[in-house]
């Protein structure tokens, strides 16, 4: 039975992103974000955390309706060429039972 996946990521941008023009990089996050549309999937939060970590400039959480939904999220993002972009690291879930 399909049932909802979680998504937490921790992200960087990388120089790359920077060197683009503000109105390029409000164009790139849009792409991405219909990227997430366009799968069904949702984000729940983004949070900065630069102020707290050394490690991560921000992180965030999405839902996705199933593991096909992630999948082909993920071949959005490589088509987007997302990696010049960012540095990110990410896990999946389900809700615990009784949740």
């Amino acid at each position: 039975m399909a049932q909802p996946i979680y998504k937490v990521f921790m992200v960087n941008m990388k120089d790359a992103y920077y060197k683009l023009s503000p109105e390029e990089r409000d164009k790139f996050d849009k792409k991405v974000e219909e990227a997430l549309k366009k799968v069904g999937g949702e984000r729940i939060v983004a949070c900065y955390s630069s102020w707290c970590s050394e490690n991560w400039l921000g992180w965030g959480v999405e839902k996705f309706p199933d593991i096909e939904a992630v999948q082909k999220h993920a071949q959005l993002l490589l088509e987007l060429e997302l990696a010049n972009y960012i540095e990110s690291t990410s896990y999946l879930g389900t809700e615990m039972p009784g949740e």
